[in-house]
């Protein structure tokens, strides 16, 4: 009965997930994550996260898509702080433009995570929302559809002041995510 299936294994972790999807119609985000929760931060590396993360996506779309998963219900989300270094999130964060001709919703979750408190003098948990805003703001500004976040009324409240000043939000949008604009 679920709506939508977030998995951090992009649908990889179970042969059976992707014929039960598509014959359910299940929306699905596809989020990246090198390694396993366990060990995925003790050594990632990449030769170029940013080109990495989204081809590794872009692979997974396609399986999505030979499945008989629609495009419009197909989200994605480069994982970031999921097996990847302060330099790689910066860069896939830089990067978000990549993801544009792959036609689905860009996921961004950003909201208190350990590399604000690293960019911001070891902020505690507590103390990121103007960091987690302004990354927001920033994976926004860079083609992010959909923010995963903690504190939802200061973000919506951010988005829409960033999109009035912007003239980001005049516009109708371009995409479709199960049956919702984004």
């Amino acid at each position: 009965g679920a709506a939508i299936v977030n998995d951090i294994t992009a649908l990889g972790g179970d042969a059976r997930s992707l014929p039960l999807l598509a014959e359910r119609r299940a929306a699905v985000v596809l989020m990246h994550m090198q390694g396993e929760p366990r060990t995925m931060q003790r050594d990632p590396r990449y030769e170029d996260a940013a080109g990495d993360v989204c081809a590794w996506l872009s692979s997974r779309l396609d399986a999505c898509l030979a499945a008989g998963i629609s495009r419009e219900r197909i989200a994605l989300d480069p994982g970031i702080g999921f097996g990847k270094t302060l330099a790689h999130n910066l860069r896939i964060l830089a990067h978000l433009d990549l993801y544009r001709p792959l036609g689905c919703a860009l996921v961004i979750g950003v909201s208190r995570k350990s590399f604000i408190a690293r960019l911001s003098g070891d902020a505690p948990v507590q103390k990121r929302l103007p960091g987690s805003l302004a990354a927001g703001l920033a994976a926004v500004a860079r083609g992010a559809h959909i923010l995963r976040v903690h504190d939802v009324e200061e973000t919506v409240q951010a988005v829409g002041i960033w999109r009035a000043i912007s003239g980001a939000g005049s516009g109708e949008s371009e995409l479709e995510f199960d049956g919702a604009r984004v």
